[in-house]
């Protein structure tokens, strides 16, 4: 046990002090800004609410502020359930289609200039309207990974996605920027722990984990 907290310590300080990431090194033609499930249902009302996710809105909206400041693509998953899908029985029956739950917050919905891509389960990628945006789009080989929650739809979308290309021959580049996504604390399903070993897991994949990454402050 004490070797596992040892362990953990070691992942945790090696997890949560990465430097920023310059602009110079972002490929503007080539990256493309994703925002995962910042939905009401995760953040503000619902049985799966997450006050602590208010604090990542800014940043990502920050974000969204240079990316359609330089004509670069954003596209923003919303958890959207109906009636007969399994995650909807299986998390707490939130975020349904047609309810207040399932629409992007405010402040990033009057950002705006985001393709909007509704998903039925944790894994955006697995959207067929997703799939027809990469096609659409293949010059695009870099993303920016934000939202919630770290260690579910965010780290499956990154692994997933990751895979795809690597079994298409692309050569891509993830970034995960610390201050733009987050997860939930409830009793077994503790926040530090988990984010930890989410953002671990995303960077054994071959991300780039950063500390910040607001490109109009740099």
């Amino acid at each position: 046990m004490e070797k596992a907290k040892q362990v953990f310590q070691g992942i945790y300080g090696m997890m949560w002090e990465k430097p920023r990431i310059k602009e110079s090194s972002i490929k503007k033609g080539n990256t493309a800004l994703i925002i995962i499930d910042m939905v009401n249902g995760f953040i503000r009302e619902g049985a799966m609410k997450n006050e602590l996710a208010e604090e990542i809105i800014e940043p990502i909206v920050d974000l969204m502020g240079y990316f359609k400041g330089n004509g670069m693509p954003i596209v923003a998953f919303a958890d959207c359930h109906d009636e007969n899908s399994p995650e909807f029985d299986r998390y707490e029956k939130h975020c349904i289609k047609g309810t207040s739950e399932a629409e992007i917050v405010d402040e990033i919905k009057q950002a705006g200039g985001y393709t909007l891509i509704n998903k039925n389960s944790t894994n955006g990628v697995l959207e067929e309207e997703f799939q027809q945006w990469l096609k659409d789009n293949p010059e695009i080989t870099d993303f920016i990974i934000t939202g919630v929650c770290t260690d579910i739809c965010v780290m499956q979308f990154c692994l997933t996605l990751r895979a795809l290309l690597d079994k298409n021959g692309v050569k891509s580049r993830f970034i995960l920027p610390l201050n733009m996504v987050e997860t939930y604390d409830y009793r077994a399903h503790q926040i530090t722990l988990i984010n930890t070993m989410a953002v671990y897991f995303i960077e054994q994949s071959g991300a780039e984990v950063c500390s910040d990454l607001n490109l109009l402050k740099l």
